[in-house]
């Protein structure tokens, strides 16, 4: 069994508790040990660029201490992802990049349910860097904040948010845009008919997968 660290760049321990209700699949796809921590010295949410510099030294000082097989940076701006791939000894998945990658397998365009206009601007820079954005159907912001996500229940305004990204982007799969936002993928699935992505889900499977297969961190 390996021992498998999800970093929640942010300090919301009910970001951090969402995440950890919804790894139970790949709990029981793996066997791994799944451990999942946020940083208390980051802001409660990541939804400026700002907040993501911010929080890159706090990540690359936690995964230059940790003792794991594998990490992933559970924050839909994969924040510092190189630096932090560089400062850790062990191989490092980006949450966004894993998403991206299972809904290009899943469908020929993805749409995003967001958490407001500056991630949406963020994403497709990203996706201009990982030259995807041809397979982007559209970004959609539900206009909260981490706070706000998680202090209460939006299944109502995402299924919204994911019916416009299907009907009128012309969407077929959905990645859910943010890390608090797991918990929806199921009801937003029932409803749109659609593959939903997860990104904790997708980084945490990823993460795995390079454990069993053995996969190394490249040589600086």
């Amino acid at each position: 069994m390996a021992r498998i660290l999800i970093i929640n760049p942010n300090s919301s321990v009910s970001v951090t508790r969402s995440m950890e209700a919804c790894l139970g699949p790949v709990f029981e796809a793996t066997r791994h040990d799944i451990e999942c921590m946020e940083l208390a010295k980051s802001p409660p949410g990541i939804e400026t660029d700002a907040h993501v510099a911010e929080v890159i030294p706090h990540l690359i000082e936690r995964v230059d201490e940790v003792d794991a097989d594998a990490i992933v940076v559970a924050c839909f701006s994969d924040p510092g992802i190189r630096q932090v791939r560089e400062a850790a000894k062990v191989p490092v998945v980006g949450i966004a990049e894993a998403a991206y990658l299972a809904a290009l397998g899943l469908g020929e365009k993805f749409g995003i349910v967001s958490l407001g206009q500056s991630s949406i601007d963020r994403h497709l820079r990203y996706l201009k860097v990982l030259k995807i954005e041809e397979r982007l159907a559209g970004d959609r912001s539900i206009d909260m904040t981490v706070v706000e996500l998680m202090a209460g229940n939006v299944v109502d305004t995402i299924v919204k948010t994911g019916r416009l990204l299907r009907d009128e982007d012309g969407a077929d799969v959905i990645i859910l845009g943010c890390a608090g936002l797991g918990g929806y993928r199921e009801a937003l699935e029932a409803e749109l008919g659609v593959p939903v992505v997860d990104p904790v889900q997708a980084g945490a499977a990823l993460a795995c997968t390079n454990v069993d297969l053995k996969y190394r961190k490249k040589a600086s």
